[in-house]
C-alpha cells in the first residue's frame, strides 16, 4: 500500500488522447476514427496505487501503453516527475525509461522463446549499458531470489517454466533497472486463483521494499479493492469516477461504476434477483459519438446527456466523477 509520507505527483495526464483512424478502400481513406482514449485526466502519486478498472475494449491497456510511449498519443501531456514525455525524442526518453516500467498481461508472449531467463531479464541492463557482463548476471539472479524463483535456473528457457513462473520472470524484468513507476497491465488475467494471489501477494512485498509506484490495470474489481488506494473507472476511452477505494466501493456516485459493481459475481442467489443489470448492448467505439459515451445505455440518462459531456469535478473531498447527475447550476 501507499507510504503515507511520499504523496508527491509522479505522474501527471492532462488531456491525453489516443485516436485510431479506421481505413478501407483501395486508397485506404480514413472512414472513422476509434477514440481508444479520450481526453484522460489524472495523477498518479508517489508510492501508491492506482487502479484503472473498467470492461474490455474501454482504453485501459492502450492508456498504460500510452503512459510509457510503447505507443505514441495523439495529443495531451503525459508529465513525469515534472517532465512532459510527450515532448521527448526518442533519445531524451531512453534514460528515462529506467524509472518506468511495464509488466504485460500474457505471460506467455511476452517472454522471447529463443533467450534464456538471464538473457530476458538482464537485457535492460545490457541496452543500458549497466555493469559488466559478471555484474549483470548476479543482479539477475538476485532478481530471481527475490521474485521466488531459483539462480540456478538463470539458463532455462521461457516454456520450461509455468505461467505463474512465467508472471515472476516478468516481474524480475520490470525491476531490473530499479524503477520508480511500473505499470501493471492485467498481470493476473491469465493465471489460476491461487497463483493470482501469490502474485498480488509478491507485488505487495516488493512495493513495500523498493517504494514502487503501481498503475495496477484489471476487470477484476476485487483484486483491484485489495490492492489499490485509489481507484480510477474508465469507460469508452474516459474516466468516469476516480475516488478512494473505500469510497468507491461503498459509494459509487456514477452510473457504470454501480453497474461494474452489481456485476461482481456473488454466492447469495437472493442478491443476485435484487440485481438490475444493463439491459442494452454500448454502440461501437468507432461510431459517431456526442455528449456523455455512456449515455445509450445510462439508466439515469437526461436530454442534456445525448449533446453535452460532462466535466470531471470533484463533488466530494477527493471523489470526482463524470457525470451530470452531479453538475452544479444546471437548469
Amino acid at each position: 500500500m501507499a507510504d503515507p509520507r511520499a504523496q508527491a505527483d509522479l505522474v501527471v495526464l492532462r488531456n491525453v488522447r489516443k485516436h485510431y483512424p479506421v481505413v478501407k478502400g483501395f486508397l485506404r481513406r480514413t472512414v472513422a476514427t476509434v477514440k481508444a482514449v479520450d481526453g484522460v485526466d489524472i495523477v498518479v502519486k508517489r508510492g501508491e496505487t492506482l487502479g484503472l478498472v473498467g470492461e474490455s475494449g474501454c482504453g485501459k491497456s492502450t492508456l498504460g501503453r500510452v503512459i510509457l510511449r510503447l505507443e505514441e498519443p495523439t495529443g495531451g501531456e503525459i508529465l513525469f516527475d515534472g517532465r512532459n514525455l510527450a515532448d521527448l525524442s526518442r533519445k531524451e526518453l531512453h534514460p528515462l525509461r529506467r524509472r518506468m516500467q511495464i509488466i504485460f498481461q500474457d505471460p506467455y508472449s511476452s517472454l522471447d522463446p529463443r533467450q534464456t531467463l538471464g538473457n530476458i531479464v538482464g537485457e535492460g541492463l545490457a541496452i543500458h549499458g549497466i555493469g559488466t557482463r559478471r555484474e549483470r548476471e548476479e543482479r539477475v539472479k538476485y532478481l530471481m531470489e527475490v521474485v521466488g524463483l531459483r539462480p540456478e535456473q538463470i539458463n532455462r528457457y521461457a516454456h520450461e517454466f509455468s505461467g505463474g513462473q512465467r508472471q515472476r520472470i516478468g516481474i524480475a524484468r520490470s525491476l531490473a533497472l530499479n524503477p520508480e513507476f511500473i505499470i501493471c497491465d492485467e498481470p493476473l488475467s491469465s493465471l489460476d486463483v491461487s497463483i493470482q494471489a501469490q502474485i498480488i501477494n509478491l507485488l505487495g512485498d516488493l512495493q513495500e521494499r523498493y517504494g514502487l509506484t503501481y498503475l495496477f490495470i484489471s476487470h477484476d474489481l476485487s483484486v483491484v479493492k485489495h490492492i489499490s488506494d485509489r481507484v480510477a473507472v474508465m469507460h469508452f476511452g474516459n474516466i468516469m469516477e476516480l475516488a478512494d477505494k473505500d469510497d468507491l466501493f461503498e459509494n459509487p456516485l456514477h452510473p457504470y461504476t454501480r453497474a461494474l459493481l452489481q456485476a461482481i459475481p456473488v454466492p447469495d442467489p437472493e442478491a443476485r434477483k435484487k440485481r438490475r443489470p444493463l439491459s442494452a448492448e454500448p454502440p461501437s467505439a468507432a461510431g459517431v459519438l456526442t455528449g456523455c459515451r455512456f449515455s445509450p445505455i445510462c439508466p439515469a440518462a437526461m436530454p442534456a446527456c445525448k449533446d453535452e459531456s460532462p466535466a470531471f469535478q470533484e463533488v466530494a473531498p477527493k471523489h470526482w466523477v463524470k457525470c451530470f447527475l452531479y453538475a452544479e447550476n444546471r437548469e
